[in-house]
């Protein structure tokens, strides 16, 4: 769904729509520019990653943060507002797909949205560093890039046992991966959901409970 590119060639706009699938922004159609990259989650992949994401949250979005890495057309970050989510922080570098995302959040008067320009392992970073635990990750990002290697590490530095990532790739996350440097950084990592649309494989993660904190649990 989303475009980390830092280019700047000249960018057109897409008679591509998606639309906003629950709450209260419901129908709302959000329009995609045309970008190396941007690969806007369809409507009905939303619906069911949507209905997973409320069966594991007990659909309770009130008290959720949520963060939207490679934010792109701000599908997956505004969906998650428009069901009531607390916060919504989205990170978008690509100068186009941000001044969209701000034209968007004026339009919805979305004031739990925060935009943040600028690249997706640094915002993240700054997360980890501040110790801000979030509940919800989207985390789809340009194939090819190696990003779920450099992404994931510090995703389970701000993520508890019973936060949700939802991640998209050009392979399945739930079978075994060739890499075996990311091999290690999964098995840190179980995959709760999966399915797949076209090519695109997507998923529902969450971190391994680690002994301390089965014993932190309890007490």
């Amino acid at each position: 769904m989303k475009t980390n590119s830092k280019k700047t060639t000249p960018i057109k706009r897409s008679s591509h729509q998606v639309r906003i699938i629950g709450g209260q922004w419901k129908r709302t159609v959000l329009s995609v520019i045309e970008a190396e990259g941007l690969r806007p989650t369809p409507d009905r992949v939303r619906e069911t990653v949507f209905n997973w994401l409320n069966h594991l949250l007990d659909n309770a979005w009130g008290n959720k943060t949520c963060l939207d890495l490679f934010a792109g057309s701000g599908a997956l970050g505004f969906e998650a507002a428009s069901r009531g989510a607390l916060q919504v922080y989205m990170v978008e570098s690509h100068t186009p797909a941000f001044r969209q995302l701000e034209q968007i959040k004026e339009k919805l008067q979305a004031s739990q949205c925060n935009l943040i320009r600028g690249d997706a392992a640094k915002a993240l970073q700054v997360f980890a560093d501040k110790q801000q635990m979030l509940d919800v990750v989207f985390l789809d990002p340009p194939f090819g890039q190696d990003w779920l290697a450099r992404i994931l590490p510090l995703c389970s530095r701000v993520m508890q046992a019973k936060s949700v990532l939802y991640v998209e790739a050009e392979f399945s996350l739930a079978e075994p991966v060739e890499d075996e440097n990311l091999a290690k950084i999964l098995s840190e990592w179980q995959v709760v959901r999966a399915d797949k649309a076209g090519s695109v494989f997507f998923h529902i993660l969450q971190r391994n409970i680690l002994p301390h904190e089965t014993h932190e649990n309890q007490a």
